[in-house]
């Protein structure tokens, strides 16, 4: 516990500040300021004393959350770092990325604003690298085991790390020419920039762990050789393909997958030159979807300095406060105001595409309906089409699964009927010594879920390897409880 009285004291919830929309969009930093000290302190102080920390039952990582609260609340900083790498490989991660499902179970948040646990988070891993308290953790011994991670997003970085300090040797294929994942050219910069990235692979590096990009596991070279090259092998791809609108005039030019547009976009702000890059300058932008992708396009279009846009969702606006079908400590599904919403753009709701139009095979308009409830599906209401003009759309509707990309073929590893990656209780698909971990086994997550799994996987491989293990395993992979987001 922090403060005894930090919560009678300290009511209001105070988050990081955000810089200016009108400065913010004129570049691609990130747009939260550092939160000033005192603030941090007092919003730390308001952990209370609450007897069965429920915000442990809401981070899959299962996150010490009070005790770092209560070490940022008395300045004990290293003590407070090391709390929380003790359960989470990259705390700068998810304190910028993770949309903090502990926080909607905090007891304080029964009747107060929950504590800012997000905020103490990454204002301690940020701490951690500016005070030079991240350090290397090589394996004092090697085991003789090699293990192949395949695929560089959060949870194959977080079973490679753990898999390293745990004395094996391991390699991690990325098929793109940096590492990452996801994390590298999914996330624009203004929501994290790269140098948080950079700055825990160096860490990796000087562990031992190593990275072969430009690697295509699958063509390039196919599953079967991999699992006769090393002992183990952890299949980490995510789930990355996008679920696609086929209506009329999908293939006007103009409709692209929001996933497309955001890489080469961040391939942009790394310095690389993308032949026909998809920009929405000077353009109308309409957004399929009001996720966290769709914000990611929104915050994009804004500065590239689109002429407008327009982001449609097919439900109906969420409320501001929790329904009664959603209580404490489950996540509820609210109306939230990203950064990028705050920088402009209109939100419709309750409106379904049926049609892209355009003219000479270019994207001029969508034709679009208001939805309505019938036998329990949503769908388009008649008579209440209309249009709306559109240069550029972007396809945020989610991700159906992983890429097959030869997994059946090459070693037998079965599919399961939501399209994932089957695999046991131990994370091992029906093919030995060829696990799954995160998205690709999970299907679409949460940062925090693929962390978690990532590190539950390693778990599961060490003991497989080994007889034993002494890794921490955070969650199993039957634990559905992301079905409450």
């Amino acid at each position: 516990m922090a403060d005894p009285r930090g919560f009678l004291k300290v009511r209001d919830r105070e988050t990081q500040p955000r810089r200016p929309v009108p400065v913010r969009i004129m570049d691609w930093k990130e747009v939260y300021e550092a939160q000033e000290k005192g603030v941090l302190k007092s919003q730390a102080g308001r952990c209370m004393d609450c007897g069965i920390p429920f915000c442990h039952q809401g981070c899959p990582l299962g996150n010490l959350i009070p005790e770092w609260n209560d070490l940022v609340y008395r300045d004990k900083g290293r003590e407070a770092v090391e709390r929380l790498h003790a359960t989470n490989n990259f705390p700068e991660f998810t304190g910028r990325l993770c949309p903090a499902p502990c926080e909607a179970s905090c007891v304080l948040g029964i009747n107060q604003p929950a504590v800012t646990i997000k905020q103490v988070e990454v204002s301690i891993a940020d701490l951690a690298f500016a005070e030079g308290m991240v350090e290397p953790h090589p394996p004092e011994r090697l085991t003789g085991r090699t293990i192949a991670v395949v695929g560089s997003g959060p949870a194959g970085l977080a079973a490679a790390q753990q898999l390293t300090r745990a004395g094996h040797t391991v390699a991690v294929y990325e098929r793109d020419d940096r590492v990452g994942g996801l994390l590298r050219y999914g996330i624009p910069d203004f929501k994290m920039e790269k140098i948080h990235l950079e700055r825990r692979l160096d860490q990796m590096r000087a562990e031992g762990t190593r990275f072969r990009t430009g690697v295509d596991v699958g063509r390039d070279i196919s599953w079967d050789q991999l699992r006769r090259r090393y002992d183990a092998v952890v299949v980490a791809t995510g789930a990355t393909v996008p679920r696609d609108l086929p209506i009329p005039g999908r293939e006007l030019e103009g409709v692209h997958f929001a996933m497309d547009y955001l890489v080469q976009a961040n391939r942009v702000v790394a310095g690389e030159t993308v032949d026909d890059q998809i920009s929405a300058e000077g353009k109308h932008v309409v957004i399929l979807g009001g996720g966290d992708t769709g914000a990611d396009c929104l915050g994009t279009a804004h500065r590239q300095k689109a002429a407008s846009v327009t982001t449609l969702a097919i439900g109906q606006q969420p409320p501001s406060e929790r329904r009664p079908d959603q209580p404490w400590p489950t996540v509820p599904h609210l109306f939230e105001v990203a950064s990028a919403h705050e920088e402009g753009g209109e939100r419709t709701y309750l409106a379904s595409t049926v049609e892209f139009l355009g003219e000479n095979g270019k994207l001029t308009a969508l034709r679009v309906a208001e939805t309505e409830v019938v036998d329990g599906r949503r769908r388009a209401k008649a008579g209440t089409e209309r249009e709306i003009p559109a240069d550029l759309v972007f396809l945020s509707l989610g991700f159906t699964g992983p890429e097959p990309a030869g997994l059946t073929e090459q070693v037998d590893a079965a599919f399961d009927e939501r399209g994932n990656v089957a695999r046991d209780g131990y994370y091992m698909t029906n093919t030995p010594g060829v696990f799954a971990a995160g998205d690709a086994g999970r299907g679409q997550s949460l940062i925090v879920w693929a962390i978690a799994e990532g590190r539950a996987c390693a778990a599961a491989v060490d003991q497989w390897l080994m007889g034993s293990t002494r890794l921490p395993a955070p969650v199993a992979p039957t634990d559905r409880s992301i079905a409450l987001l």
